[in-house]
């Protein structure tokens, strides 16, 4: 019986996962894969509707209980960090603003409202991601929350950004921004396979990046290859292989901050395993 697999289809998760989708992975099962924005595998791994799932680390509080955090395949990284973006003439802060933002559990949100501490928008609103830069550009929000290619593309819409997330993430704390986590179904779905499977489809990806271009440019939104080289360029590094010390802290100083600032639901000790140890 073929796995349930859900990832974006964003160049860095179809690069990531080609030889895994594509049944190039020895020993590895088939797989049904499920494309979808990872505000909706947020919601859907909540109902356990996959067996493996790209999920934002932000949501992990709500889903560790029926799944497993695994050390490779998510998106971990410096210079990577989500934007928040205004009209040339826009706000220099966000109290009274409009914000659209790409969904109420991401990691995006969550660095935001980190950081957004002490403002006070008039409105957040979940707003599909490709939609996020026009319709700021448009007038019909003050302000955007955006993540990937998002970074090498806003000034085309006439935008400039007013905070770095990862800067400020990075300059306050050192450490890499978590963005995406890669979760195993507890009870269904061995871990530790999983994570074999995942760190040699991670390797074939490096190792052959032509093998996977046309399926990665078949997923990409009609971005340019050289947009999707730089994506794939800044999300795929050391810590898609594997979190490392370095990774697991930068997840519990993400949980840890967002915990005590009243944000996500406590996590359990025994659930926290996965990057403390």
């Amino acid at each position: 019986m073929a796995l349930k697999l859900a990832f974006s289809p964003c160049p860095n998760d179809t690069f990531v996962f080609h030889a895994l989708a594509h049944g190039l992975v020895k020993g590895a099962p088939p797989v049904e894969v499920t494309y979808a924005d990872v505000d909706v595998t947020n919601t859907a791994a909540e109902q356990g509707e996959f067996d493996l799932v790209k999920v934002s680390y932000a949501a992990l509080p709500w889903l560790l209980d029926d799944y497993e955090l695994l050390p490779c395949g998510g998106a971990l990284g410096r210079g990577c960090g989500p934007l928040v973006l205004t009209r040339q003439d826009g706000p220099q802060h966000l109290d009274g603003a409009r914000v659209a933002v790409p969904g109420d559990r991401t990691t995006a949100y969550l660095l935001f409202r980190l950081w957004a501490q002490g403002q006070q928008p008039a409105a957040i609103d979940v707003v599909p991601f490709h939609e996020i830069m026009p319709a700021v550009a448009a007038g019909r929000y003050d302000a955007g929350l955006v993540i990937h290619e998002a970074r090498f593309t806003y000034p085309r819409h006439g935008l400039t950004a007013l905070v770095d997330l990862g800067e400020w993430w990075e300059g306050d704390t050192g450490l890499p921004i978590p963005l995406g986590a890669i979760l195993a179904k507890r009870g269904t779905v061995d871990p530790a396979a999983a994570t074999e499977w995942i760190r040699d489809s991670v390797r074939q990806a490096w190792a052959n990046p032509a093998a996977s271009r046309d399926y990665v440019l078949a997923h990409a939104q009609e971005m340019e290859q050289a947009v999707v080289d730089q994506h794939i360029g800044l999300y795929v590094n050391e810590f898609t292989e594997d979190l490392g010390a370095e990774g697991r802290k930068a997840i519990e100083a993400l949980l840890g901050r967002a915990t005590d600032a009243g944000l996500v639901p406590q996590i359990s000790s025994s659930r926290a395993t996965a990057w403390s140890s």
